[in-house]
């Protein structure tokens, strides 16, 4: 079976490995970049993610460079403890938690990708342009950065090229707009002292500004800022558009707590990045024929919840075993999508559920001095977000492996 895969993000490459794990060999990627690079900051990998990962023999990998995350805190805008919820192995998980540099983890998974398939398997400078599907075989064409054409053909198309996906444009024929709540993230990372015992993520503020920071290598803090957009809101999608740190410490200037200068902390960063926060509505469909969806491509979502990149990791693996276990690839595009679409649907809308009404309720509680409340509040969502998301601790610590065992 031809398979080529559209993105080499996350996605997309755990997409590549875990369908050689399933014994599929012609396998190419097509990355719209010339070259890949260690872009972007920090991020997050629960538990669910983590799994995958070394059940893709990438476990050690990971923890090379991963923090292990040993709790969530949440913080008030006077810097008063809300409620801190363990995670990782310290909730019971029988996986840990890791804050990892999106950057080292992207080249994690293709060193991979390049050892067990090949050099030849990437395809950089390859964006895709046009998809058509004739007699079972889809057809691919692409060009490079000089607009030189390139095509390819597959018997399984699989879009991960993001949340401005060509492919999926292609297959609605026609873009799928991207939603905005009205906010704006600024993010980075910066050299920083270790708080709440160096394995902490906390996230200070309430509805109106909201900040989170946690570890993503030793004396490096990563860190990201939520508050209204203030006038137009710009391009939607775009991650790298470049913010002074001294404009993103000012919005947060009164956040200086003894155990955490966030201000300082921004100030000390070289490079920040605003992107207004945007995510698509739950899409009618996923598959076209011979050719389907992937990541932020199927299902863009906000940032809150550390989700975005894990749910993209479990549909590669969803994808990879239905591909190696169904009759066909008919057959196998169909189940990946009714065990995949609705389920993660549910985590796009509780998100956006996340970014505003839960904050509300939780920040009033707080400012009436009801902290108590706030946590119940606080540990109920939790929970409730674990179940959508797939992995509370007794499901996840014994839901069989996606892991396809080969004749």
């Amino acid at each position: 079976m031809r398979i080529v895969i559209a993105g080499a993000g996350i996605g997309g490459l755990t997409a590549a490995l875990s369908l050689h794990a399933a014994g599929f060999t012609d396998v190419t990627v097509l990355e719209a970049a010339r070259k890949i690079q260690q872009l972007g900051v920090g991020i997050n990998l629960p538990p669910h993610a983590v799994r995958e990962l070394d059940e893709l023999g990438l476990g050690e990998g990971v923890a090379s460079f991963g923090i292990p995350t040993a709790e969530l805190a949440y913080i008030d805008s006077a810097g008063q403890l809300i409620n801190a919820e363990a995670r990782g192995l310290d909730a019971g998980y029988r996986w840990p938690q890791y804050s990892v540099h999106r950057g080292k983890l992207q080249e994690l998974l293709l060193n991979a990708v390049i050892d067990r398939l090949g050099a030849g398997a990437v395809h950089t400078g390859r964006r895709v342009q046009h998809v058509i599907q004739e007699n079972g075989t889809v057809r691919i064409a692409a060009v490079d950065p000089e607009g030189v054409p390139s095509a390819y053909e597959a018997d399984v198309l699989v879009g991960a090229d993001g949340i401005r996906s060509a492919v999926r444009t292609a297959l609605y024929q026609g873009g799928q707009p991207l939603a905005t709540n009205g906010w704006t993230m600024f993010r980075g990372a910066g050299p920083g002292p270790a708080f709440r015992g160096g394995r902490s993520m906390v996230i200070v503020g309430d509805e109106h500004l909201r900040c989170v920071v946690y570890p993503i290598g030793p004396g490096i803090l990563n860190w990201l800022i939520v508050r209204p957009t203030e006038g137009a809101t710009g391009e939607l999608g775009n991650w790298n558009r470049p913010i002074s740190p001294e404009v993103v410490a000012k919005y947060v200037e009164h956040w200086d707590f003894e155990w955490l200068d966030i201000p300082a902390l921004v100030r000390r960063t070289e490079a920040a990045y605003e992107y207004p926060m945007a995510d698509i509505d739950p899409l009618p469909r996923w598959t076209f024929g011979a050719a389907t969806l992937l990541g932020d491509a199927a299902h863009a979502m906000y940032p809150f919840g550390s989700n975005g990149a894990s749910q993209a990791i479990i549909d590669a693996r969803v994808l990879a075993y239905h591909l190696a276990t169904q009759p066909s690839a008919e057959a196998a595009l169909a189940a990946y999508e009714r065990d995949r679409r609705e389920a993660v649907a549910a985590v796009q809308q509780a998100n956006r559920t996340m970014a505003g009404d839960v904050m509300k309720r939780v920040s009033d509680l707080a400012r009436a001095r009801d902290h108590a409340s706030a946590a119940a509040e606080l540990a109920r969502v939790e929970q409730r977000y674990r179940q959508l998301a797939g992995f509370d601790v007794k499901t996840l610590n014994e839901r069989p492996s996606w892991s396809v065992t080969r004749a």
